[in-house]
């Protein structure tokens, strides 16, 4: 009896290692957020272990529904696209949450359909707003030209095609704003996935074969030679 109670407590404390270890796992999962938009819908993954304050800044902004029509005020082609700030008749939302304090020392660079926090020429001063890089701009990595850089913390993981619907649209400039998008670009929606979205790796590029050398042609055989005419015998005098 005290054998299958010692097994019973053994095995109930695996059981809770397990999930616990599995809770654990689950937690450190990056979180996902779907973003859509009156052109479509964008899925960005958050990287909490290396921008954990930007993540949790923007978190906290999605889940009290902040970014909800709100648009994407400011659009440049071969630049970036911003939203996360303004309303379509451009009137600025009060920001909920002090600004935060910058992560550009993360590591994580300002490549294609990266996410990145927007601010002040004040390093720490990023509160609300946010952009999508449209190209490599490594020029917003730290340290840049002013000894600071950006904070990445996140990348689009779906809805690419959205992002390059954005960024071409045609775009003017109204007073005190540039490069505003002529027909709005509205969020309806900004959510937290409960169910992630698993993307696959990209298959690296199957690379072409080695020409096939062609094979040496064959010696050509040497033309046999005539014979030697054979002597004529000397005419008998």
């Amino acid at each position: 009896m005290q054998k299958l109670t010692r097994i019973a407590l053994i095995a109930g404390f695996l059981t809770g290692a397990l999930l616990a270890a599995t809770g654990i796992a689950l937690a450190a999962e990056n979180p996902q957020v779907s973003i859509k938009t009156n052109l479509g819908e964008i899925i960005v993954e958050l990287n909490q272990e290396k921008a954990p304050i930007s993540t949790a800044n923007f978190l906290a902004y999605v889940k009290s529904d902040f970014y909800k029509d709100t648009i994407f005020h400011r659009v440049i082609n071969g630049f970036m696209v911003q939203g996360g700030g303004y309303t379509v008749d451009l009137k600025s939302k009060q920001g909920l949450r002090p600004t935060i304090k910058s992560e550009e020392k993360n590591g994580l660079s300002n490549v294609a359909y990266s996410l990145s926090m927007a601010r002040m020429d004040n390093p720490d001063s990023a509160q609300s707003q946010w952009f999508i890089n449209v190209v490599d701009n490594n020029g917003l990595d730290y340290p840049n030209a002013k000894g600071h850089g950006y904070t990445v913390f996140g990348k689009v993981i779906q809805g690419k095609e959205t992002v390059d619907k954005i960024k071409a649209l045609l775009v003017d400039d109204k007073p005190g704003f540039q490069n505003v998008p002529v027909h709005p670009v509205v969020i309806k929606s900004a959510t937290v996935l409960k169910k992630r979205i698993v993307v696959p790796e990209p298959v690296p590029p199957t690379p072409a074969p080695e020409p096939v050398a062609e094979p040496a042609p064959a010696p050509q055989a040497a033309p046999a030679q005539e014979p030697a005419p054979a002597q004529q015998p000397e005419p008998v005098k």
